[in-house]
């Protein structure tokens, strides 16, 4: 009351009036029924959108088009993906309106209900970075539990973060975890650097242009600054360039960042071409997750094939130096955002669908009840099943296509011919990203699940090895080996919990 006083006094209160009017009248000529709809979601959810280990009251984030769109009804999600909207996706978009249908495309990503002052904590952190960010994103433990309550008896690793992350972190506080996109890595750096050079390790001496070219030029071209303190909040932030980031979602060519973004976030500040590209991401992931899963399944076996794609071929998971339990942790603690992000996709597949009488129900996603696991299928006729193989990501399809020509005896040249053949005898179902012979043929084979997951495999092992030796240079040994040991203790600690079960 204070503050409107004083601003009354200076005569900036009708100001201020006047520019939210603007807001409002929108927020009002939202469609009756689709406001409604939007309300009674958040309604129902309102019990769970708190972690089991957080007593602050639960919240939708306020709608702000320019930092993070309003969830949406499931259906109004769905009607959101007109038919043929990923043939030829344009990633050199501006606009949020230049996206397939406009601002409403893509909002699958944005349903994530999140206590409102735990995401402007959030923000006011990213807010602390001079340096322009165009894309941020928070995830991890620190963000969604991936484990019940525990005893608030350990210590916090943050020296005073706000109240808002105290109450939503309570029993459990852990790093929070960032990853910021930017448009051009030197300039970023040299800008952060100027601001916080205690954030980078000896490497920062070379210089904005030795940071950048050690964050472009190895692993999967992000650059991490680990156990930095921002508002008294203990983070890591990961730097990538939007291009880099852009092809991993559209093409897979590490799986780094696009596995990250397979698994529920809280999106911070978004841009138009990472949105289209995520939905491309997200929508390959689940086609992948279908090629590995036989004909009747589950919808928790469909979210653990996701969730496992960036953690096939992790050498953290082979050192021991992850949970062992981490996939499935993740899936059972946020089944809710896993419905959200995904079910409006799987409705637009020709050939996977909800089995359960409980899926008839509107709003079925918030209702199930806990420990009921919802029952899928798929059509495995080898010309959808061929359609799906055509319509993974250039990069990772290119994989599976190699083992198979070396499995079949196809020449390289051969193959190759193969191809323009087909692209110009076809040439409308070839850029419709139709499975030909050769798809249709790979989509019969018994082995088929065997060579997806290899091919998962050798796209995140080396990406994935050379970050972490990155690690060394970009975090310092101190920092690298801190990191490392924490690593350790929760593989073993998941190992022990996983004996006791």
């Amino acid at each position: 009351m204070a503050l409107l006083r004083h601003l009354s006094s200076k005569g900036l209160q009708p100001a201020i009036a006047s520019r939210a009017a603007p807001f409002q009248r929108s927020l009002l000529s939202c469609p009756r029924p689709r406001y409604r709809a939007f309300h009674a979601s958040f309604a129902n959810s309102s019990k769970a959108s708190t972690p089991s280990n957080s007593s602050t009251p639960p919240s939708e984030t306020q709608p702000d088009p320019s930092r993070s769109p309003s969830p949406a009804p499931s259906s109004s999600v769905n009607s959101s993906l007109p038919e043929g909207w990923e043939d030829e996706p344009n990633f050199n978009i501006k606009t949020f309106a230049e996206l397939p249908t406009g601002r409403d495309f893509g909002l699958n990503q944005h349903m994530v209900d999140m206590n409102r002052d735990f995401t402007e904590a959030l923000r006011q952190i990213i807010w602390q970075f001079r340096a322009p960010i165009r894309y941020a994103f928070a995830y991890g433990s620190g963000v969604f539990p991936q484990s019940s309550a525990t005893s608030s008896t350990s210590l916090s690793p943050h020296p005073n973060p706000p109240e808002a992350i105290k109450k939503w972190q309570s029993g459990g506080e852990k790093v929070i975890d960032f990853i910021f996109g930017v448009t051009y890595t030197q300039h970023w750096h040299s800008l952060n650097l100027a601001q916080h050079r205690d954030h980078y390790s000896f490497l920062g001496s070379a210089g904005s242009w030795a940071v950048s070219q050690v964050q472009d030029r190895f692993g999967a071209g992000v650059y991490f600054a680990p156990y930095i303190t921002v508002n008294g909040t203990l983070i890591k932030y990961g730097v990538v360039n939007l291009d880099t980031l852009q092809r991993d979602l559209s093409e897979w060519n590490t799986l780094y960042l696009a596995g990250r973004l397979q698994k529920p976030v809280k999106i911070l500040r978004d841009d138009a071409r990472i949105r289209l590209a995520n939905q491309v991401n997200l929508i390959s992931a689940v086609r992948t997750a279908l090629l590995m899963l036989p004909e009747k399944f589950t919808e928790t076996q469909l979210f653990n094939a996701i969730a496992g794609l960036s953690y096939m071929g992790d050498p953290r998971m082979s050192f021991n130096s992850e949970n062992p339990h981490k996939v499935s942790n993740i899936v059972r603690h946020q089944l809710r955002h896993f419905r959200r992000l995904y079910n409006p996709l799987i409705e637009t597949l020709p050939n996977a669908t909800h089995t359960d009488a409980r899926v008839k129900t509107p709003g079925w996603e918030l209702d199930v009840p806990p420990g009921v696991d919802i029952t899928m299928e798929q059509d495995m006729d080898p010309v959808k099943r061929g359609n799906m193989v055509r319509r993974l990501p250039k990069s990772f399809r290119e994989k599976i296509y190699f083992a198979y020509q070396r499995q079949y005896g196809i020449s390289g040249a051969e193959f190759k011919k193969m191809l323009q053949q087909r692209a110009e005898e076809d040439a409308t179902s070839y850029m419709r990203r139709q499975g030909g012979d050769f798809d249709r043929r790979i989509a019969g084979e018994k082995d088929l699940k065997d060579k997806v997951a290899q091919s998962v495999r050798d796209t995140v092992k080396w990406p994935s090895t050379v970050q972490s030796l990155k690690g060394l240079v970009t975090a310092g040994p101190a920092r690298s080996w801190r990191y490392m040991s924490e690593k350790w203790a929760k593989g073993k600690q998941g190992s022990k919990e996983g004996e006791s079960e």
